[in-house]
């Protein structure tokens, strides 16, 4: 910094407000100090620079099944996000969703100098009892069940799902089946319970729950079971992956889509308007679900707050060829 001061004819002190991004500094200066950085290559030292202001500027993010949609899109989001608040972002993916796994990610993530971790887990995993960190860290959670441990946000998934439903119902379906998301998946279990209670609600008959793992391919074998159900008319998909097996089995046995089954998903994935046909599902705001974890993690982060909440974003039904009224 000496040398960059000594080139530049400034103190060392204009060449750190430089450096810092600090205003103060006329333009003139300003170039003049970043052409001597230039010229004898100097780069700021971010480890000194983050002991001295006591904050690293990266936040840590916990995921595990980076194949899914929704959580690369939520990843993107908050990385963009991240940038654009001056933040780097440390991803640790876990390979294995146990609680010893995810366990670990917290304490590498304490280790590796991050301000703040954000976690996307779907999976009921996060025992706050069990999960050390540094006490200026702060953690915001996405799509999970951690509201009263953590703060949470997430999308709508019980209005998401009830409205897929209530469409269904509305086009004069007796009641509507239910390919359901894995049993240890938060997400899942929020579909499914709304659609159980909107046909409750609505006095229809509750067929049973039949699941896949979120893949094309379970919803393939599946759509291959229900193709043989004489009474299915319509089925509510919990992702538009398995919506997209879900369509081809009906259709290789026969079941016209949507005359005699309507088929609807969840996601609203960039190719769901491609399908044959065009599905028609739920859109989630993956794009706001990132924007949002990063501004709780930062506000957090600032105001030092203790409080624990969930943020939900709101979902929107989609219509498109994929559902009609049932023949007949």
């Amino acid at each position: 910094m000496a040398d960059v001061a000594r080139v530049a004819g400034v103190s060392s002190q204009t060449v750190s407000r430089v450096s810092n991004g600090f205003a103060g500094v006329n333009e003139e200066t300003r170039q003049q100090v970043l052409a001597a950085m230039k010229e004898l290559g100097y780069r700021p030292n971010s480890a000194a620079r983050a002991l001295k202001r006591g904050e690293f500027r990266t936040i840590g993010v916990i995921t595990f099944n980076l194949s899914t949609t929704g959580n690369m899109r939520t990843l993107e989001a908050i990385a963009t996000s991240a940038a654009h608040e001056g933040y780097a972002v440390t991803l640790l993916p876990v390979a294995v969703p146990t609680q010893d796994e995810v366990r670990g990610a917290f304490s590498r993530l304490g280790e590796l100098a991050v301000d703040a971790v954000i976690a996307i887990m779907e999976v009921h995993l996060l025992d706050a009892a069990t999960i050390s960190l540094p006490p200026h860290v702060q953690v915001v959670v996405a799509d999970s069940d951690a509201g009263d441990r953590y703060s949470v946000v997430d999308t709508d998934q019980n209005g998401g799902a009830r409205a897929a439903v209530r469409h269904l119902l509305d086009l004069g379906h007796r009641t509507v089946w239910h390919l359901a998301g894995p049993e240890e998946s938060f997400a899942a279990q929020r579909r499914a319970d709304a659609w159980s209670a909107e046909l409750t609600d609505a006095g229809r008959p509750v067929p049973p729950v039949v699941r896949g793992d979120w893949s094309a391919e379970s919803g393939y074998r599946v759509g291959l079971e229900l193709a043989q159900q004489a009474d299915c008319t319509a089925v509510f998909a919990a992702n538009d992956q398995m919506a997209l097996g879900l369509l081809r089995a009906l259709h290789e046995r026969g079941r016209r889509i949507p005359e005699d089954v309507s088929v609807i998903g969840f996601d609203d994935i960039p190719e769901a308007g491609s399908f044959l046909p065009p599905l028609t599902t739920v859109h989630q705001d993956f794009a706001e679900v990132g924007r949002l974890c990063v501004e709780g993690v930062l506000r957090r982060m600032r105001d030092r707050g203790d409080e624990h909440g969930t943020t939900l974003v709101p979902t929107q039904l989609v219509i498109r060829d994929s559902t009609a009224p049932p023949v007949g």
